[in-house]
């Protein structure tokens, strides 16, 4: 990826042609969409993703995008998707597409991916159809990159969710980039749910598992985690575990002060998987079950005193803990405001 003639930030069209294969739908010279996995087997009636599961999100009618598809501030050696694309630096918001652009050819893209479904005999084609004609009811701001580069954020998330048709807009960051964060909250454009991946409880091994481009890197997440304590939307940590690589049992009283010093208002801890490109960086030894997640929750727990158990998910081998004082159920819809 590169910056046109034209200065706007753009995929290199080897990256393009790499996304293309793996069924990415391309959106202007720096966002993307994929249909994901959870929504193809929806559709077969072969179940929900966990976070519909767990928070309400609706699975079938999800937009995963990204504005910054081929943009991270970190390589983490567990990321399934193909960091070695990955370009690193600042975008400037006159190389970037507008939120309006981005919204509507991510519907567009969207729509042309998931009509190759159609006539499939093990579809329900009711849901098809509803699925295909109608705006995504539920937006998931990961994908691929970090989306926080992307300098126009506030504005894309704020006009997602004045449309009445949007239900939820979930972010996902690495936490690298906290004035990005503070801007959101600035300016009012927070999203229902943040994410933040925490994968490490000290220096070492954060650098070794995250390979943050700042040299700060350590010091931007922790950070993060301090500021959003008191950031008025749901705040979850994602702690993805690499067996035998960080989660160590001396690195289990590190994560729960960190947990409990953010105050977030969910933990989900969940299985590394040995899929695409991290099978180049991890082994198969490196996964582990879902029983050896639910055995570390269970220690963790032991230095999570305001935190419990709340569900589960085996089929993505992840256990969702709950702050014991948060004001939110796991269940979006339940929840006023």
């Amino acid at each position: 990826m590169g910056t046109s003639e034209k200065g706007k930030c753009s995929f290199s069209p080897e990256v393009t042609e790499e996304f293309l294969k793996k069924q990415y739908g391309i959106v202007g010279g720096h966002s993307a969409v994929q249909v994901c996995g959870w929504t193809k087997r929806i559709m077969r009636e072969k179940g929900a993703c966990y976070k519909q599961k767990f928070y309400g999100a609706d699975c079938a009618s999800c937009a995963q995008m990204s504005p910054a598809a081929a943009w991270c501030s970190q390589n983490c050696i567990f990321c399934w998707r193909p960091m070695e694309w990955m370009d690193f630096r600042q975008m400037e918001e006159k190389d970037v597409d507008s939120p309006e652009e981005i919204i509507h050819e991510t519907v567009a893209a969207k729509r042309k991916l998931i009509s190759g479904l159609g006539g499939a005999d093990d579809i329900d084609e009711r849901l098809f159809r509803r699925v295909l004609e109608a705006f995504p009811a539920h937006w998931a701001i990961s994908l691929s990159g970090e989306p926080t580069l992307y300098p126009r954020l506030p504005e894309l998330i704020l006009l997602l969710k004045k449309n009445p048709e949007v239900k939820t807009v979930f972010l996902v960051t690495n936490g690298q980039e906290p004035e990005m964060l503070l801007r959101l909250k600035r300016e009012e454009a927070l999203p229902t749910q943040l994410y933040i991946s925490v994968d490490a409880a000290e220096p070492e091994t954060f650098g070794r598992v995250n390979v943050p481009v700042y040299s700060e890197g350590w010091e931007r997440l922790n950070r993060t985690l301090e500021m959003v304590a008191d950031f008025p939307c749901r705040r979850v940590l994602r702690f993805t575990v690499i067996k035998g690589v960080n989660d160590l049992e001396g690195m289990l009283p590190l994560y729960g002060k960190m947990f409990e010093n953010s105050g977030a208002d969910f933990i989900e801890v969940k299985a590394y998987m040995h899929l695409g490109y991290s099978r180049k960086r991890l082994d198969a030894e490196n996964m582990p079950s879902h029983d050896y997640v639910k055995e570390l929750c269970g220690k963790l727990l032991e230095f999570l005193p305001k935190y419990s158990f709340e569900d589960e998910d085996e089929k993505s081998r992840i256990v969702l803990l709950k702050n014991k004082d948060s004001k939110y159920k796991n269940i979006i819809k339940s929840v006023e405001g």
